[in-house]
């Protein structure tokens, strides 16, 4: 065996479908589009989401609620996991740098700090938000939570 005598598998290659070449072909006459209509007619293309007339999908559904283009979504992270990274590391600072090393946030994430879990360590926290109830157990614990977020790159453009 080599490479001059390989061939595909018997029945498992079609011949092409020679259409428009007349009786003898077996696919003369209409060339195997039917009788009349556009189908049947060169330059016929069919609408996207065209269904063959009968009401299309997108016009039954109705249309309903909002999005609001100017929402600002962040990125929560709870006490209990802030808790955790701490004790692991030791830090006294967390900030977006901190949190991105470690995989917790990208860099285009707005972080607002909930307050799930308990913070036992004085810790200092730089974060775009923080709810109500996370500030005051962050200086509950002799922390503090700094709101103009110390940005991660801010070091590296100096």
């Amino acid at each position: 065996m080599n490479l001059s005598n390989l061939r595909p598998a018997k029945g498992s290659v079609r011949e092409r479908k020679r259409v428009g070449r007349g009786q003898g072909s077996g696919m003369g006459g209409t060339s195997t589009r039917g009788h009349k209509g556009a189908q049947s007619r060169s330059g016929y293309s069919q609408k996207l989401n065209f269904e063959g007339g009968q009401m299309p999908l997108q016009r039954r559904v109705p249309k309903f609620g909002f999005k609001n283009p100017t929402r600002v979504e962040y990125k929560p992270i709870n006490l209990d996991q802030i808790e955790k990274l701490v004790k692991e590391t030791n830090a006294t600072v967390v900030d977006l740098a901190f949190l991105q090393q470690h995989g917790i946030v990208s860099s285009k994430d707005l972080v607002k700090v909930l307050s799930r879990g308990e913070l036992t360590t004085a810790v200092e926290i730089h974060a775009h938000a923080f709810s109500v109830s996370a500030k005051e157990a962050i200086e509950k614990a002799g922390g503090k939570a700094v709101v103009p977020v110390k940005e991660a790159n801010e070091g590296a453009n100096q």
